[in-house]
């Protein structure tokens, strides 16, 4: 029997429930499908920060190295811990340390679920850069507290860095339906944008069966809203795909269901799944956070673990959940209920 070690890091707030909960699902599809699941948990976290002043230990990436893969819940307690210190404590070093430069996260609705546009029937797969660009953390302050004070952050795009998030575009388009947009705001950013226009239309070459269309993100955020069937693989900087990708959430229903997945394609250390939506204080002792989107992006997890079959059926039985209409509405079904009614689906 296959055996694969998983990461576990609950996180904050809601981020404990939707873990659990999506353990509890990807656990039953091992056991149907005949490979073991082995989780380890760990408490970083905000919380972890307040008794510790670190997100996670000095040595917590050479832990994470040994795991097949990492499920993440959610981070973030802002009323407590600065998201800033949050993020660059946890999230950015392990993306980076694990070269995790492929953000994955699909767009489409679920069975059951309205989203807010007339169009419907749109499948988006939004693939971020995710080791570099506008978040690579260069720059600083300086005359801090005073009226001279100075902010530069300085974005890093490297050919390497751009080169390889736009053939793995490429490649996934290619699997689709053979359809790519590559977002910039080139007329604006002279240098980094126009840089990364002319290795788009460089590698377009080697991909003669894959239409590109090179857009502004103004107008691909527009174009998500106005005509999202017209899009298949869409492809952005660090900053911009994080953007787009909210519309994407919210398009879809909203961050109930936005699932992502920070993948090493080289396989050379852990990949890390996680939901898109953030701790939710707010809602945390309530009990009626929506675990969808960790559960789907348990599945992409899966599949990337080479479980193929087994990612599909939970993705299969996430959908009979919502199309009896449970988990289609923010708070109106218990985590427990959502959790239930997919591993009911699942047996």
């Amino acid at each position: 029997m296959k055996s694969y070690s998983i990461a576990l890091i609950p996180g904050d707030g809601i981020g404990r429930d939707v873990t659990a909960a999506t353990w509890t699902v990807l656990e039953t599809a091992a056991k149907n499908f005949g490979f073991a699941l082995t989780g380890t948990e760990f408490p970083w976290s905000c919380r972890f920060f307040k008794e510790t002043g670190r997100m996670m230990p000095q040595d917590g990436i050479d832990t994470l190295r040994g795991f097949d893969a990492i499920l993440l819940g959610a981070v973030g307690w802002p009323a407590e811990v600065p998201d800033s210190v949050s993020l660059h404590g946890l999230l950015l070093p392990i993306r980076k340390a694990f070269v995790q430069y492929a953000n994955i996260r699909p767009h489409r609705l679920l069975p059951g679920v309205k989203g807010p546009l007339r169009a419907e029937g749109f499948d988006i797969l939004c693939i971020r850069e995710n080791t570099e660009g506008e978040y690579s953390g260069a720059g600083g302050r300086v005359h801090q507290g005073t009226l001279d004070e100075v902010a530069v952050e300085t974005s890093i795009f490297t050919r390497a860095g751009v080169e390889r998030i736009l053939r793995f575009g490429f490649e996934q388009a290619r699997s689709r339906r053979r359809k790519l947009a590559s977002v910039t705001k080139s007329n604006a950013q002279k240098y980094s944008m126009v840089f990364w226009d002319d290795i788009t239309r460089k590698l377009a070459a080697d991909y003669p069966d894959v239409e590109v269309t090179s857009y502004h993100v103004d107008a691909l955020a527009a174009r998500m809203i106005m005509a999202p069937e017209s899009l298949d693989v869409v492809v952005a900087s660090n900053l911009f795909g994080d953007i787009l990708t909210d519309i994407g959430a919210a398009i879809q229903g909203g961050l109930g269901y936005a699932a992502s997945a920070n993948i090493n394609p080289d396989r050379s250390a852990p990949s890390m799944f996680e939901p898109v939506h953030g701790s939710a204080p707010d809602i945390a002792h309530l009990g009626i956070a929506n675990p969808i989107a960790t559960i789907w992006s348990g599945a992409m997890m899966l599949d990337h673990l080479g479980e193929k079959a087994a990612a599909g059926r939970v993705m299969q039985a996430v959908e009979a959940a919502t199309a009896r209409g449970i988990g289609t509405l923010p708070g109106k079904d218990r985590t427990d209920a959502i959790t239930a009614a997919v591993v009911a689906a699942l047996t």
